[in-house]
């Protein structure tokens, strides 16, 4: 989904506010602050919204789910209005949290006592962002779905950026409910907070901030700074191999398809991640810095639908962002979330299937801020069958 480049929405507004001080009002005006994350010990009460698909288990989550590798009909699958029709996914129920034994767990109501991993002292001041992308248009009406989650990594030195984008069908344990399911499931069924307590024992790192980003901000963000030159490694959906340059409503196709793709979801995210780096260079390049008035413009665009958790303030983002001012292109690196293949669950539908090991790796990199020494030599670059274990 063209939320990812949401990320953009952060990382660029952190790295750009160093430079510009006088945006801080547009920012602050933008921004929208919510109770994303939970301390210690604070209670999450499971409230399910259920409005980006059918309630769970109201249909058959095995023939209504699309496989995460699923090719399909060749085409564009976004009608290139940033809207969810025609991309096929409107439809598909939300996947049910399942016990050990296949049974559905009835998790309505159920209280989730929340807990933070501790930091490590090797890893100094390195920061966690979790950052989900959803197609909601109005949080305050209803929560979406979490169809992009990526954490992201922000060294201790602050010369390094990674991030880690995890698979919408990754399967799980969710926190809290002694089951499992797919990973965007925990946002559904109890929000950022959920999805957070869901997803730090996995990397085992206290998640330090949250940001949700919609795709509404994604044409205009893209067009302020003039369009982007995005290089494609993967031909499909009326795009070829190869610098292509986009403006946003080609660039919303572009993140958008799946079916054409070799690896179906798994290569989108590949996708979304080859155009967040081009807009992120676009939006940290001297003719954008320079330019007063396409920096404003940028900005503004980037900020208009953000939501950031109670405790990210405009002033420790523009803080950040100037410890930030030197990182560039080769600074920042992107991985897929551990995952050595795919499975057809009985009842969750198709999911893809989590490499313990290899997050087991990943995590202690995490841990450790030594994400320049990461190696992800298990999660298939082709197909979809790898070694799990």
């Amino acid at each position: 989904m063209a939320q990812a480049v949401g990320v953009l929405a952060l990382v660029g507004i952190l790295v750009v506010a160093g430079y510009a001080f006088f945006l801080q009002r547009t920012v602050a005006d933008n921004i929208t602050h919510e109770e994303l994350r939970a301390d210690d010990d604070d209670v999450i009460t499971i409230s399910p919204d259920l409005t980006g698909g059918n309630r769970p288990g109201q249909d058959d989550a095995g023939e209504t789910g699309e496989a995460p590798g699923d090719t399909g009909a060749e085409g564009d699958d976004g009608a290139g209005d940033g809207s969810a029709s025609g991309d096929g996914e409107e439809d598909e129920p939300v996947a049910p949290i399942v016990a050990e034994d296949g049974t559905v767990i009835d998790v309505e109501g159920l209280e989730v006592v929340a807990t933070t991993p501790e930091r490590t002292p090797t890893a100094g001041d390195a920061l966690n962002f979790l950052i989900i992308g959803t197609d909601s248009r109005d949080l305050g009406v209803e929560r979406g779905r979490s169809d992009v989650i990526v954490l992201m990594h922000i060294s201790d030195e602050r010369d390094r950026v990674d991030l880690v984008h995890f698979p919408r069908d990754l399967f799980v344990p969710i926190a809290g409910t002694g089951g499992s399911s797919k990973i965007n499931a925990a946002y559904s069924y109890g929000g950022a907070p959920l999805l957070v307590q869901t997803l730090q024992p996995l990397v085992d790192v206290p998640i330090d901030h949250v940001v949700i980003v919609n795709f509404e901000s994604f044409r205009a963000m893209t067009d302020a700074i003039g369009g982007v030159d995005v290089t494609v490694t993967e031909g499909g959906g009326g795009f070829s191999t190869g610098v292509q340059h986009m403006n946003g409503d080609e660039g919303l196709r572009f993140v958008r398809e799946r079916y054409s793709l070799s690896q179906g979801d798994i290569s989108r995210g590949e996708r979304q991640m080859q155009f967040v780096k081009a807009v992120m260079l676009k939006a940290l390049s001297r003719e954008t810095l320079t330019n007063p008035a396409r920096l404003a413009s940028f900005v503004d665009a980037a900020t208009t639908n953000l939501t950031v958790d109670e405790d990210l303030r405009v002033g420790d983002m523009r803080d950040l962002g100037f410890s930030m001012r030197n990182v560039r292109g080769g600074d920042i690196s992107f991985w897929q979330g551990p995952w050595c293949g795919i499975s057809d669950h009985p009842v969750a539908g198709s999911i893809v299937l989590m490499s313990q090991s290899q997050m087991g790796r990943l995590s202690e990199a995490l841990r450790t801020d030594s994400m320049g020494s990461y190696v992800d030599n298990v999660s298939p670059t082709s197909g979809f069958s790898g070694v799990c274990g």
